[in-house]
């Protein structure tokens, strides 16, 4: 079949979560023979930051690790209406502009031979409701949401039988543990300072926590302003600056362990729903331990893939053990592995999305079939 994905950026993943998942799919349904092609807006804004910030030289990870992969831009609504036309799926992601959405939108209404999905990767649908409910939707065959609480929401509005939920995963044919261990020291996180949703949680489960067990601490992000970079002066944090996602498993490969602090909506409005990184992290066989947040869905397997900590005591006291007991850390790893490769890779989210499709009736257009 050929697919049509229409996302905020393919190549930059600066300040882009979605793009880790996404190149994962894209490239798993490219390898398993499906046409593919991604469509991304001129002037997207994360690839301008990553271009202003770090030049060509910033794409360079995901162009070496991602061969398969290309996007083309588009400049006007009307140049993806027409880049849509013979696509048996359209896949629109949340990020896009309003209008573009109601568009495509507009051609399945209107007779399109695609089967069309809108996926929502984000928390806005309970944060800023409103701004989610300005996406026309009409048109559209169904909604691919992150997580059970969010297909929660688009129940209530109406989407009962159309909308799935299609959680992220790891792509593990990049994700995977180093080929040949070295040595590993220290704490590393991954992950973007943002507006604020979690920067109390960042001081109490990761800042103070490796400072008391003497464990030295780099961390990878974007979007951190002065008041942080005074956070993370104060704490003896190094700052790394911004990541391509690409490069990950390599960072992992050098640390002791990483810790999953997820942003207060997820916690509090949309629990369940884990961020990428604990997919990616358990990928590549790093130890992690997560602050507080609820497995409500048993993607994994609590105490077992990773550890939790309620509080920053007991936040301290995972830290010193992962610190002090290889075995400890040699059973997470290889728990949380076990979990990644029988559930939660790019590859069974693919599986699962051909499944969906089958059940929309999704099927690749005859020759001579018209748009």
């Amino acid at each position: 079949m050929k697919f049509v994905y229409l996302t905020h950026s393919l190549a930059s993943c600066w300040n882009h979560g979605n793009a880790h998942f996404l190149r994962g799919v894209l490239r798993e349904l490219t390898l398993r023979g499906h046409e593919v092609l991604a469509l991304e807006p001129q002037g997207a804004w994360s690839l301008e930051n990553l271009l202003r910030d770090h030049g060509e030289a910033g794409l360079q990870a995901y162009r070496a690790n991602y061969p398969e992969l290309s996007a083309r831009i588009f400049a006007s609504d009307a140049e993806a209406e027409e880049a849509v036309a013979d696509a048996d799926v359209v896949i629109v992601h949340e990020w896009n502009e309003p209008a573009l959405v109601a568009a495509i939108g507009r051609l399945r209404r209107n007779g399109a031979r695609f089967t069309l999905l809108f996926h929502d990767t984000h928390h806005r649908a309970v944060s800023d409701p409103e701004a989610i409910r300005t996406f026309d939707l009409d048109g559209y065959d169904g909604v691919l949401a992150f997580g059970e609480t969010l297909s929660e929401v688009y129940w209530g509005w109406g989407w009962s039988g159309r909308v799935f939920t299609w959680h992220e995963a790891a792509d593990t044919r990049l994700f995977h543990p180093p080929a040949q261990e070295g040595d590993r020291e220290g704490l590393v996180w991954i992950g973007n300072w943002g507006d604020g949703e979690r920067s109390a949680e960042l001081e109490s489960f990761l800042f103070r926590p490796a400072q008391r067990v003497g464990l030295p601490l780099e961390i990878y992000g974007v979007r951190y302003p002065e008041e942080a970079m005074a956070t993370l002066a104060r704490y003896g944090v190094d700052y790394r600056g911004w990541l391509p996602n690409a490069r990950a498993p390599e960072i992992f490969a050098r640390h002791l362990a990483t810790v999953h602090v997820p942003r207060r909506f997820y916690v509090q409005m949309l629990p369940g729903i884990p961020t990428i990184r604990v997919f990616e992290a358990l990928a590549c066989g790093i130890p992690l331990v997560s602050a507080p947040w609820q497995d409500s869905e048993g993607l994994f397997r609590p105490g077992q893939d990773y550890l939790t900590a309620k509080d920053e005591e007991e936040m301290v006291r995972h830290l010193a053990a992962l610190r002090d007991d290889p075995a400890l850390r040699e059973s997470l790893v290889k728990s949380g592995l076990e979990t990644i490769r029988a559930r939660h890779s790019c590859a069974h989210r693919v599986d699962e999305l051909l499944g969906i499709l089958a059940q929309l009736g999704a099927a690749p257009r005859q020759m001579g079939d018209a748009a």
